[in-house]
């Protein structure tokens, strides 16, 4: 029986995949862009007792430089997924995509992706260009998701700052959740968090390494006067009332710091399907069967449905 909801799986369709190989940019892993399309994902959900997925476009985003190109191409990523959605209208859901870092452009498509198309929620990625999330010139965006009280799925980008390191080591494996846990402290210690609270974070990959510095981040008023406003309790509150997805990061050393920071009732199961194979997903089951803290049939759905009640 399918019981699942998994609120990490990407939707990869070939006009996406042309327009990023026509502007230079590739995947995140080395075998390329994932073979990809509603068949294949149901099959995959099928697999995988999945009731219920939300789509959304991973790295490298929409923007690859031109504004009105970009608008284009978030608008037929929006309009295939409310395609896809009214198709099979209990099996897929989907996080809109924006044009982000043109303001404007996100603006628009917020409108039409929430108010018109009527996606359940919308995906960002932590950065944009040298920026990231809680960067004030991204507050017209976050205040116009606070007003819809808006579901946001972070992802990791490949910030210019990663890409400039000469390691050998492919980005997906260690500075996308650098990114993310970049983002993350720089939508609390910006304030963004205060500014906008109505808005329901869900981070990718178990928040990447902030369940690990969250002590670390909550010293930083004793350490520092630029956090003098800021108290300990107050930033490990912040850090429990954002949600967290199991892909890639469901074995028991993330478990165990995620566990003692979030809120249990905020841990939610994620695949990054089609990125990830489906032995990942069985490596990950088999740690949330072992991990103490929130029950399995939580993380697997009922923590989800607060978020989107629809699939119930």
């Amino acid at each position: 029986m399918q019981r699942r909801i998994d609120v990490h799986a990407h939707l990869v369709p070939p006009f996406l995949t042309e327009a990023a190989r026509e502007a230079g940019l590739g995947a995140s892993v080395s075998s390329g862009f994932p073979q990809w399309s509603p068949e294949l994902a149901i099959e995959f959900m099928d697999r995988n007792g999945i009731a219920a997925t939300l789509k959304s476009i991973s790295q490298p985003g929409v923007h690859f430089g031109d504004d009105r190109k970009a608008r284009a191409l978030a608008r037929r990523c929006n309009d295939y997924l409310a395609e896809l959605i009214a198709k099979h209208p209990k099996r897929f859901g989907g996080f809109a995509a924006v044009p982000l870092p043109d303001v404007d452009g996100a603006l628009g498509e917020i409108v039409y992706a929430l108010d018109v198309l009527k996606l359940d929620a919308v995906g960002l990625l932590a950065s944009y260009g040298t920026s990231f999330l809680g960067d004030e010139k991204f507050d017209p965006v976050l205040s116009a998701l606070n007003e819809r009280n808006a579901v946001v799925f972070v992802h990791p980008n490949y910030h210019p700052s990663s890409r400039a390191l000469d390691m050998g080591i492919p980005g997906f494996l260690v500075e996308f959740p650098f990114d993310t846990t970049r983002a993350v402290a720089n939508l609390i210690f910006s304030g963004a968090l205060e500014r906008f609270p109505r808005i329901r974070f869900v981070l990718a990959h178990n928040g990447g390494a902030i369940p690990f510095l969250s002590w670390r981040l909550s010293m930083a008023p004793l350490i520092d006067k630029r956090f003098a406003r800021f108290t300990q309790d107050g930033i490990l509150a912040a850090i429990r009332g954002f949600y967290y997805e199991t892909a890639q990061a469901a074995g028991p050393g993330p478990f165990g710091a995620m566990h003692a920071v979030a809120d249990p009732q905020r841990v939610l199961f994620g695949t990054d399907w089609p990125y990830c194979p489906a032995t990942v997903t069985a490596a990950g089951d088999a740690s949330i069967a072992k991990t103490e803290g929130a029950a399995a049939e939580d993380i697997y759905r009922n923590n989800a449905l607060t978020l989107f009640p629809r699939f119930a």
